[in-house]
């Protein structure tokens, strides 16, 4: 399955969030917060505890649920990656696998933030990404080289090569492709360093001039299914090895 394949599946297959015992205008924020993404929200009223909670399903089946104050923004705080220093901020909430519609690049690169950090925690494994071409992979150099420098993380980058990349440090592989879906595409994904349940991944598809659509996800399952098109399309098949070494 293509990258853009796996967007048109998640794209139809919309998710309800049921916001309990709420006022009216907590109930229109929730809405406002998650009016780029394929979800529709409701509101339901009960006389169980707890007295706020949201409740997330697709079709007949129950998929999440949490207190309202999970998913309230604290803000919208964000700080420049510093990978040595406190975890960054998750912000991919429990809508695991939902379209997201809309998005620039500041959004992007912040949920990219989130799998490379994870990735640099993890200190292990594979970090595969696609920033479409050299003159936006560019600007992220200094964060892949460092990266790089993890003894058991095998990083590697996929973009088309519409300009040549400034003098880097070499810690890192760049894999030169010219697919359209290259060209499209905006992904970062973790294979989890040998831990499924770290395993991770964002896909997005550039639909309008620097709005992306697409998802992220903690489903193992899909994780794989990015990693093996990418080794079977782009590395001769390599979806189990190491990316090939050369910047």
């Amino acid at each position: 399955m293509s990258l853009t394949e796996l967007i048109a599946d998640v794209e139809n297959s919309e998710k309800t969030l049921v916001v309990h015992n709420a006022d009216e205008s907590t109930v229109d924020s929730v809405a406002e917060r998650f009016a780029d993404r394929n979800v529709n929200v409701t509101t339901a009223s009960t006389e169980s505890d707890p007295p706020d909670y949201v409740v997330l399903s697709e079709g007949e089946r129950v998929l999440s649920a949490t207190s309202l104050a999970e998913i309230v923004p604290d803000g919208g705080r964000s700080r420049t990656p510093g990978f040595d220093s406190e975890p960054y901020k998750l912000i991919l909430d429990e809508l695991d696998e939902t379209l997201f519609t809309s998005y620039d690049g500041r959004q992007m690169l912040a949920a990219s933030r989130e799998i490379e950090d994870r990735a640099w925690r993890a200190g292990k494994g594979t970090l595969y990404a696609g920033f479409q071409r050299y003159s936006i992979l560019e600007r992220q150099l200094p964060v892949y080289e460092q990266l790089g420098t993890k003894p058991g993380l095998d990083v590697a980058a996929f973009a088309v090569p519409d300009a040549e990349l400034s003098d880097h440090e070499e810690t890192f592989d760049v894999h030169p492709e010219r697919a359209d879906e290259i060209r499209s595409t905006w992904f970062v994904a973790f294979d989890g360093g040998g831990d499924e349940e770290s395993k991770c991944a964002l896909l997005a598809e550039e639909r309008e001039p620097r709005r992306f659509y697409g998802f992220w996800t903690y489903d193992p399952g899909t994780v794989d299914d990015v990693f093996d098109h990418l080794g079977e399309t782009y590395l001769d098949g390599r979806s189990d090895e190491r990316p090939a070494a050369g910047c």
